[in-house]
């Protein structure tokens, strides 16, 4: 063997070994120092993945279900709190077992490095497990973080600990209801819920048992009952909405009142989540405070659509399109029929009362206040569903956005004044106990 063959061997074994020295070496933010690899902003994968997620369902479904996808949302923002609380916790768990989510030793850089390594690894589990004909989509959402975070010992730790997270809230909803299925039978009676033209049923009425994430049972704060048909409160909702929310061209509207009736008429949960990132944008969080607010927000609007199906259901209360069209049958001398009138836009098939997109508006706007230490917080923002001529609108609190999202209702003759104003006290409700009681901080 020659001298310089033997030299050629041992170099490129010394190559070799540094390649693979080189490619293993862990990132500057696994070192433990103060420079993590997603910088001051390791909180952007949380809404990176929110958004993803809207994709992904998008993909999936055409984002055709409000309601499976409020849980979605809600599960897999749950799963990236509880991973990165996994790395160092700071706030109750949702899923994961607390003493299995031990402190991780070391400088806030590299905890923060890995629960955004976590966050992301649990969000892509989550969302498989519920969309698995996207995973080619998610897979490579999943790898912008991961080729950004480098490899190592730790960042695959942390990849661990975001899968642990993911089938910890996977198993605690596997038998939540929401597989489930109910029979729908329209009454007959004046009031109650007629099928609303082109239709001939509702809205996965099942959907009233499944288990909320944050209230103890559906029926914690059912709303009370419509007025009843022959009141002054009934005969003023009825010729409010009559007149205003009419697709006829003399309705009695104004053209911004139009306009925001389009512009909210998007599913909420989408909706909200934007508000929440545009918010996000300009009023720093770090990846706890992050991850905490979206699962909140998301966690109160599931619970919404929960607890208002539970009242829509127990209510059973016609939509105005059949109450204006039947007004003959309710008794109310002060009520004149219109056999053709119409909504503005579409009416959802599903009960009147309460209004569910004004209580996870109120839910939504109730976290978000908490989220970011005020109400008073100014921000704008588009809408899918906007009118060329009004595509942003701006506000200067969330509390203003969520009674216009409620006003739009009646606007676009959707609902009743009454149904509207239950619906905001509804999601109030909801998203103070939610605040209150689930992921608190840890003292």
């Amino acid at each position: 063997m020659s001298n310089s063959n033997h030299h050629q061997r041992r170099l490129r074994r010394h190559l070799l070994a540094v390649a693979l020295a080189s490619a293993f070496t862990l990132p500057a933010a696994f070192a433990k120092d103060n420079s993590p690899w997603c910088g001051n902003r390791c909180d952007q994968v949380v809404l990176d993945w929110n958004q993803a997620a809207h994709q992904v369902i998008k993909a999936a479904d055409g984002y055709a279900n409000p309601l499976t996808a409020s849980r979605s949302l809600a599960m897999t923002h749950l799963a990236m709190h509880d991973a990165v609380n996994s790395v160092r916790r700071r706030y109750a768990t949702y899923a994961v077992d607390e003493q299995a989510a031990q402190r991780r030793a070391g400088a806030r850089g590299s905890d923060e490095a890995a629960a955004a390594v976590a966050a992301s690894a649990a969000a892509h589990d989550l969302l498989l497990a519920l969309y698995p004909t996207q995973k080619d989509l998610l897979r490579a959402t999943l790898d912008e973080t991961l080729h950004d975070a480098g490899i190592g010992a730790e960042v695959a730790e942390a990849v661990a600990t975001g899968k642990r997270a993911a089938a910890a809230v996977l198993a605690k909803r596997a038998g939540d209801g929401s597989q489930g299925s109910e029979d729908y039978r329209e009454g007959g009676a004046p009031g109650n819920y007629r099928f609303v033209p082109g239709t001939n049923f509702i809205l996965m009425p099942h959907w009233r048992k499944v288990q909320p994430f944050a209230l103890r049972s559906p029926d914690q704060f059912r709303v009370a009952p419509p007025p009843a048909l022959g009141s002054a409160e009934y005969t003023e909702a009825f010729n409010e909405v009559k007149a205003g929310g009419s697709d006829a061209a003399d309705a009695a509207r104004t053209p911004d009142q139009s306009h925001y009736a389009a512009f909210w008429y998007e599913f909420s949960d989408a909706g909200w989540n934007r508000v929440a990132r545009v918010v996000a944008r300009d009023h720093e969080q770090d990846i706890w405070e992050r991850a905490r607010t979206f699962a909140l927000l998301n966690v109160a609007m599931a619970d919404s659509y929960i607890a208002g199906w539970d009242s829509k259901l127990h209510h059973d209360f016609w939509r105005p399109v059949t109450a204006i069209r039947e007004a003959a049958t309710d008794g109310n001398p002060a009520t004149r029929p219109d056999a053709g009138w119409n909504s503005f836009l579409p009416t959802p098939p599903i009960q009147d009362h309460p209004s569910t997109h004004s209580a996870l508006g109120a839910a939504a706007a109730t976290v978000l206040a908490h989220a970011f230490n005020r109400d008073a917080l100014k921000f704008s923002f588009s809408s899918p569903t906007a009118v060329a001529a009004n595509p942003q609108r701006s506000f200067t609190s969330f509390s203003q956005a969520a009674r216009e999202n409620a006003d739009s209702r009646v606007r676009a003759g959707l609902h009743f004044r009454f149904a509207t104003t239950q619906g905001l006290l509804l999601g109030q409700r909801i998203g103070a106990h939610a605040v209150g009681t689930l992921l608190t901080p840890r003292h």
